[in-house]
């Protein structure tokens, strides 16, 4: 089944209705959770990233409360986004998962281990940073800069949040908004509302101004992704993450911002698994 026609599935948790989409149940050891990037739903998921992965994985993908069709409110704080996070996956009957996350998603990810670390056994970060890592607390400018820059051109703002600047950028970011377009209607999520996107915001930005993180609290095998030129969450983010978290594994992509891993679907794909079957072998 392609992610393009994947139904959405729902469940309760601590009385809050939670959407979540699943692939490929049973085709791994450990589920692949995946939590998605600031003002996005289950449908901003590359479907040519997701049917990559789901060649190999077992995939849940989240929409945490408050974003898309989940119940409730997004909360003040990124820790609590990574309880509530965490208390998902456990009320899905998983008590051991792999875990993605990418730019909000990877700092809910960083959260989630801090707050039930016995749930994640190797941990994926892309287009992400440490708590007060570099410009992290300058994420609402950035996001609303290149938001009016998108109006004026009548662009999605994904063009310029997402991709390089050049002509290079311009062609990834038609092919890879082309692909996101092409879902229909039947199973299109809810949009995100502008409340919810703006609570988001708060809680990065909270999360920027916050004591700087060592990092020691991640033990498990990290993969750490990102573009070279990404200016969302600052690329040399991801160096100062693989320095903190010992033995991770740096991915940088060149002439790529901060969806490297939608631009270089196949080999970030290739990465993963990669990735996710040399750490089995070693667990």
């Amino acid at each position: 089944m392609s992610y393009l026609t994947t139904p959405t599935s729902f469940i309760t948790v601590d009385g809050t209705k939670i959407a979540y989409r699943e692939l490929s149940a049973g085709a791994s050891r450990l589920p692949l959770v995946m939590l998605v990037h600031l003002a996005a739903n289950l449908d901003n998921w590359d479907p040519r990233l997701v049917d990559r992965l789901a060649n190999d994985r077992h995939l849940i993908l989240l929409d945490l409360p408050g974003v898309g069709a989940s119940g409730g409110t997004v909360p003040p704080t990124l820790e609590e986004a990574g309880e509530q996070a965490a208390r998902i996956v456990r009320g899905l009957g998983h008590d051991r998962v792999d875990l993605l996350g990418l730019s909000m998603g990877g700092m809910i990810a960083q959260e989630v281990v801090r707050h039930d670390p016995e749930l994640v056994e190797r941990l994926i970060l892309v287009g992400t940073g440490p708590r007060a890592g570099l410009g992290i607390d300058k994420v609402t400018p950035t996001t609303f800069r290149h938001m009016f820059r998108a109006a004026l051109k009548r662009k999605d703002p994904k063009r310029y949040i997402f991709y390089t600047r050049d002509a290079h950028g311009e062609a990834v970011a038609n092919e890879v908004l082309g692909r996101l377009g092409s879902r229909t209607a039947q199973y299109a999520d809810k949009a995100v509302t502008v409340p919810s996107f703006l609570r988001q915001l708060r809680a990065i930005k909270r999360w920027g101004a916050s004591p700087a993180d060592d990092l020691s609290h991640i033990t498990m095998p990290t993969l750490i992704v990102n573009g070279d030129a990404d200016d969302m969450v600052p690329t040399p983010n991801s160096y100062d993450m693989h320095e903190r978290i010992a033995g991770s594994r740096l991915v940088i992509y060149p002439h790529a911002g901060h969806g490297s891993l939608f631009q270089h679907a196949e080999e970030f794909a290739a990465e993963v698994n990669g990735f996710l079957a040399d750490t089995a072998a070693n667990s």
